[in-house]
């Protein structure tokens, strides 16, 4: 199909790995995940143009303010990320915390702030997000223990702490690692642990999306690992119960 503004979708996805956005005012966009937009739009960086009252009221995280850019004007607004799966989701009055680097988008109606775990974000408030994940996104109840490559983030929940299993530690295979330093350690060895009223989110692989250079090309990223063509086509926003809790970049475990 080819598609022109009266055939895309309006704030939906138009295949499991691009969204399209109607925009008529701000949001805000982290830099390399717009691929195409019809209209009248205008991209200002944080910190810096006319736009420094939004900035000030919405964007708390002065570490992630270079990755940013406030999208301002009336049109369509493709986004997407290196084919991974992509999809919007509602806030209501929530607290959700998410790996920065699958964080696409946010209405100003979010506040973000800086997790206190490195490598999270925090959207506060109402509004729609839109978040990329390596294959489809699972969400749980505490109390649970997830491996860290399939966290993508939690919502309306305390922040998770470590949990280290030491007899898998101390058996062959974590011996071998100790010695030797290879392999690494995996979600036997080492999880994260929720407990507490909310929600976990949780991307179907332990692969997590490769790092890139922000606006860096797509060849210089990493092949995604996960996703089937056309099983999330005219998607809706899918509406969680209570209060939902964020995404944000990898914790490179």
């Amino acid at each position: 199909m080819v598609y022109e503004p009266r055939t895309l979708p309006s704030n939906d996805n138009v295949n499991p790995y691009a969204f399209c956005v109607d925009l008529k005012g701000q949001w805000f966009l982290q830099k390399g995940k717009m691929i195409a937009y019809y209209g009248q739009i205008d991209f200002h960086g944080i910190g810096h143009g006319p736009l420094d009252r939004l900035v000030r009221s919405n964007f708390h995280s002065p570490l992630h303010a270079s990755d940013w850019v406030v999208a301002e004007g009336n049109g369509r607004m493709l986004l997407a990320d290196r084919a991974f799966d992509v999809n919007s989701y509602d806030l209501q009055d929530g607290n959700l915390s998410i790996r920065s680097g699958n964080l696409l988008a946010f209405q100003p109606g979010l506040a973000l702030k800086q997790s206190i775990v490195p490598g999270f974000l925090t959207l506060i408030g109402t509004g729609t997000f839109v978040a990329a994940s390596n294959g489809q996104v699972h969400f749980v109840e505490p109390p649970i223990r997830v491996d860290p490559q399939a966290l993508v983030g939690w919502a309306d929940c305390p922040s998770p702490c470590h949990h280290y299993d030491h007899g898998y530690m101390r058996g062959v295979l974590g011996g071998v690692r100790r010695l030797t330093g290879m392999g690494g350690t995996s979600g036997e060895e080492h999880q994260f642990e929720f407990v507490g009223q909310g929600q976990v989110l949780l991307q179907s692989t332990e692969v997590l999306m490769p790092e890139r250079a922000t606006g860096s090309t797509p060849h210089q990223g990493g092949v995604p690992q996960g996703g089937t063509p056309g099983h999330r086509s005219g998607q809706q926003v899918p509406q969680l119960p209570g209060q939902l809790g964020g995404i944000q970049r990898r914790l490179g475990l």
